[in-house]
């Protein structure tokens, strides 16, 4: 069953919502990058907001010491979503979110210009956030049965597509790009590690005292309370706020809270065909961390 037009448009093979246009899409090729760009790069529900706010602190003094009242979205705009900030206006170095495949990101950051941070979560995990904010927000269409929206994702028939396809991706063509893969589980599991590893990468220098302030004001919970961080000011008519909220649980391993063990089967056949090339382990329950 294919995705709902009313919800989403294909463009080369990629589904996006709409609230952006094929038009738009088409003119990021030529999107031009400073060098000192950062992309913060994901599939949907992989932890995307929270390494948006992790990056925000480690960048903005102002934001680690609240004096900076600015939601995280003028912080650090979406490159696929036409948005009212004026990216002349954002500081250097500038900082995107987005969840565009490997082939329609700018040329500029194929040819290994700006820097690209990629988060990946176990697609388990992702799965079942992406059926909770399926119902959280209106402009993604609900399958409100838990078994036809598992076929639907391992199909690649929901907004941003395969899973599979996306990671593949952006692994088989990391050497085009100037890369850093990260894994939520990993920054679940030692936050001062991956904070210290993306400021190396981004070439930011934090004091012992900053570094701390990071960590500790990036956890999931303390996020979670800030309306600064987690999406909560976001206009009513897309989400329906009696159905949840933006960021959930944050946790890993909840697909057992969901999933059936015949599902969870399934599930591992789908994945198992498709990433039997892939370098990736992926961390299915908190007590492997």
């Amino acid at each position: 069953m294919e995705p709902s037009k009313e919800y989403v448009f294909k463009y080369k093979g990629f589904y996006f919502g709409q609230v952006t246009t094929p038009e738009y899409v088409a003119s990021l090729e030529d999107f031009e990058i400073n060098d000192s760009d950062i992309f913060l790069v994901t599939y949907p529900k992989s932890g995307t907001v929270w390494t948006q706010n992790i990056l925000s602190l480690i960048l903005h003094e102002g934001h680690r010491d609240g004096t900076e009242n600015k939601q995280i979205m003028e912080r650090i705009p979406w490159l696929e979503y036409m948005s009212d900030v004026n990216y002349e206006d954002l500081p250097l170095p500038r900082v995107f979110a987005t969840h565009l495949p490997y082939y329609l990101v700018p040329r500029d950051l194929r040819n290994r210009r700006g820097s690209i941070i990629y988060v990946t979560r176990n697609p388990k995990d992702v799965m079942v956030s992406y059926y909770h904010f399926s119902k959280f927000m209106t402009a993604l269409e609900e399958i409100p049965d838990f078994n036809a929206f598992m076929e639907r994702f391992l199909a690649g028939k929901v907004l941003a597509s395969s899973w599979m396809d996306h990671v593949a991706g952006w692994y088989s063509h990391a050497k085009d790009f100037n890369i850093l893969f990260l894994t939520y589980e990993e920054m679940k599991k030692d936050l001062r590690s991956a904070v210290l590893k993306i400021c190396d990468f981004i070439g930011k220098k934090l004091s012992e005292e900053e570094v701390d302030s990071v960590v500790k004001q990036a956890t999931f919970e303390n996020m979670k309370k800030d309306p600064r961080a987690n999406y909560e000011n976001l206009p009513d008519d897309i989400t329906a706020k009696d159905k949840g909220s933006f960021l959930r649980k944050g946790t890993v391993g909840d697909w057992k809270n969901m999933m059936t063990v015949a599902q969870s089967e399934r599930f591992d056949k789908v994945l198992e065909e498709k990433m039997k090339t892939l370098p990736i382990k992926f961390i299915w329950d908190i007590n492997e961390l």
